[in-house]
This record gives C-alpha cells, sequence and structure tokens, in this order.
C-alpha cells in the first residue's frame, strides 16, 4: 500500500517541477519582453535645440520641423503628428485633434518635451512657454 502513495508523490512533484519550469520560462520570456520594450523607448533622436512634430510614436516616422520664432500663428499638418519633441527656454507647443487649431481638448507641450500624444494632432500653434 505504501508503495502507490509513494509513486503518486513522485508524479506529483515530477508534475510539479514541469510545471515550475514552464513558468519560470514564461517569467523569464516577460523579462525579456520588458527589456526588449526599455530599448525601444531609447529610439527617440537625439535630444536637438528646436521642435520637431513625428508621424509615429516615440519620435518615428516623418518629422516636420516647427518655426519657435512664429507665435501665433495656426498651421495644419499635411499627416497628422503622434508624437512632439521640443527643446526650447522660451516657447512650446500647442497641439490640436482638428485642422486650424480646433477641437475640444488641445494639448500643451512644455518648453523641454518628448512625448507620444494621446491623439493624432491635425494642427499646432507656437506660445510662450
Amino acid at each position: 500500500m505504501f508503495t502507490p502513495k509513494a509513486m503518486l508523490r513522485g508524479s506529483a512533484a515530477a508534475t510539479t517541477g514541469v510545471a515550475t519550469t514552464v513558468v519560470t520560462a514564461t517569467l523569464v520570456a516577460a523579462v525579456l519582453g520588458l527589456g526588449a520594450g526599455t530599448a525601444q523607448a531609447a529610439s527617440w533622436p537625439p535630444l536637438q535645440p528646436g521642435a520637431h512634430l513625428y508621424s509615429g510614436t516615440g519620435g518615428s516616422g516623418t518629422a516636420t520641423a516647427v518655426d519657435l520664432a512664429d507665435l501665433g500663428t495656426c498651421h495644419t499638418l499635411a499627416v497628422p503628428a503622434r508624437s512632439v519633441q521640443v527643446v526650447s527656454g522660451s516657447a512650446s507647443v500647442v497641439l490640436y485633434p482638428g485642422v486650424g487649431c480646433t477641437g475640444a481638448v488641445p494639448w500643451a507641450t512644455g518648453s523641454l518635451a518628448q512625448s507620444d500624444l494621446p491623439w493624432p494632432a491635425l494642427s499646432y500653434r507656437v506660445v510662450p512657454a
């Protein structure tokens, strides 16, 4: 009678070992995936003076240079912006979801910003920081 119990315990231990190995492998894969995501965040273009709007997230895609000296003028974009980078001590950019600087919820950068936008921006205006 003790033999079957011993076999069951051995089988349970073997099954637990396999399950532990699968869980460990899954956790390792998840951690490696997080590491890859962190590396992807480093793909932003280097900071440079001025402002740029990008058609992709993380500073990817087509870049549009923003003239920070052109205060107050509304500019409509040919390609919607999904991310922005601003390096200026005196100006920031207000982005709008609609053409002609319209939309219910504009989004403003600071004078030092690097961010993905919460929605595609179709127009923008430069304002004093």
